[in-house]
């Protein structure tokens, strides 16, 4: 099994599994941005949006850098590259073990 010291997998997965989430982290994708400009468009208090900020942040999937009286979020793609790397190790066992089926079942 692939493991990283560096990137916890169940806090990354636990972080994923929202898709308030999955957005925000959709959003950085394109360059950093202040947490008062992600929570615009979700129907949720700034407070709400701050939550899910902070499960992001346990899991290091996001860096958060002040400017004035501003926070602003970037993507960690090193903690988002830990869980890619888990889920290719296990995506390459699976189809090994389904391209030995299929050679089986045409037999």
């Amino acid at each position: 099994m692939v493991e990283s010291a560096a990137y916890d997998l169940d806090l990354i997965f636990h972080a994923l599994s929202d898709p308030t989430r999955r957005a925000i982290l959709k959003t950085l994708t394109r360059h950093e941005r202040p947490i008062t400009s992600l929570a615009k468009p979700f129907e949720m208090s700034l407070a709400a949006v701050s939550k899910h900020v902070k499960v992001l942040e346990r899991a290091r999937l996001v860096h958060r850098t002040r400017r004035g009286s501003y926070s602003y979020l970037s993507l960690n793609g090193k903690a988002m590259g830990t869980a890619g790397q888990w889920i290719e190790h296990y995506r390459a066992i699976w189809e090994e073990r389904l391209e030995n089926l299929a050679q089986l079942l045409e037999k």
